[in-house]
């Protein structure tokens, strides 16, 4: 199947094809005698594979990973695992960082008079780099 036959069949659109073609995620695409790439659906399992894992939110460095687990059919199931609990681990702290800083600005808004008065805790939070912000919950 063409490209485009091959992105419509993944639901990876075909700059993203080309894109993991090229850093070897998916192995080269075979071509036509016009230099047309060819897919098969083996190659469209393996983008649906990596689109599944980019909506997980994996690293394409993970994903080359699982893929290579995917295809091992010796694997360990531990290997696997191990990677995916990595992931998780990441974006657990992720998490925390976005809900401190969601904190943060709760505290800082509940702050703010928001009306025509110029002083501004969040501006000046921001000014002094976090240093006038009080570690308090909101109220």
């Amino acid at each position: 199947m063409t490209i485009g036959d091959a992105a419509k069949a993944s639901g990876v659109n075909a700059k993203l094809i080309r894109y993991y073609e090229s850093i070897g995620l998916i192995p080269a695409a075979g071509r036509t005698a016009a230099g047309y790439r060819v897919y098969s659906s083996s190659d469209v399992n393996v983008l649906r594979f990596v689109k599944r894992a980019r909506t997980l939110g994996f690293s394409i460095e993970r994903i080359q990973i699982l893929v290579g687990l995917w295809q091992d059919r010796s694997r360990s199931s531990a290997e696997v695992k191990r990677v995916a609990l990595d992931h998780v681990a990441e974006l657990e702290a992720k998490i925390a960082e976005l809900r401190a800083m969601s904190d943060t600005l709760t505290h800082l808004a509940h702050a703010c008079h928001g009306d025509e008065r110029p002083d501004c805790p969040i501006l000046r939070d921001l000014e002094e780099g976090g240093v006038s912000c009080c570690h308090e919950p909101p109220p």
